[in-house]
């Protein structure tokens, strides 16, 4: 009776540490793709002027027209 109890209760440390290993394994693979996010937008600097010029250009093409009506809703 106390072998088949050990070793249920080995089996349930075993599962428990496992799941945290993956737990921790996604959070890894999070922060990384978080850091390289952060490095691309760094590695691609504009200026208050190029992105003010950007807007301008969408504004005459009607891109932000555009956005407006796909992300007003039902």
């Amino acid at each position: 009776m106390k072998t088949s109890i050990i070793a249920l209760a080995f089996a349930a440390f075993a599962a428990s540490g496992l799941a945290q290993a993956a737990d921790t394994t996604t959070t890894s693979a999070a922060a990384q793709t978080e850091q390289s996010g952060t490095s691309r937008i760094v590695a691609s600097q504009k200026t208050r002027a190029d992105v003010r010029r950007e807007l301008v250009q969408a504004q005459k093409d009607g891109q932000l027209a555009g956005l407006s009506t796909l992300y007003r809703g039902s």
